[in-house]
């Protein structure tokens, strides 16, 4: 059910995008640093939309990397205690 769900979902931003795209369609001048370009609105858009995507991966990278190198720290503590306290269960307690 999740599968026939999620296709419907991917089938209909398609369709959604390839609407978007033909309404915009009209040619629009891209000034950038090296010169000019002329191209259609929905590339731009489609193109702006990508280069935030990655903005926006690169920036969370860090954060990231330092949440798998605390997990990483955290689960050898873990195997740590796990072996200290396989050591101490087969010793006698003491009820003095």
């Amino acid at each position: 059910m999740k599968r026939i769900f999620g296709l419907i979902v991917t089938l209909l931003v398609l369709v959604f995008g390839l609407f978007f795209g033909l309404l915009n369609a009209d040619p629009v001048t891209v000034n950038y640093y090296f010169g000019t370009s002329i191209l259609p609105l929905s590339l731009v858009l489609v193109f702006t939309l990508l280069f935030g995507a990655v903005c926006g991966v690169l920036a969370a990278l860090g954060h990231i990397f330092r949440l798998r190198r605390e997990l990483h720290r955290l689960r050898r503590e873990q195997r740590h205690a796990d072996e200290e306290l396989s050591r101490l269960r087969p010793l006698p307690v003491d009820e003095a």
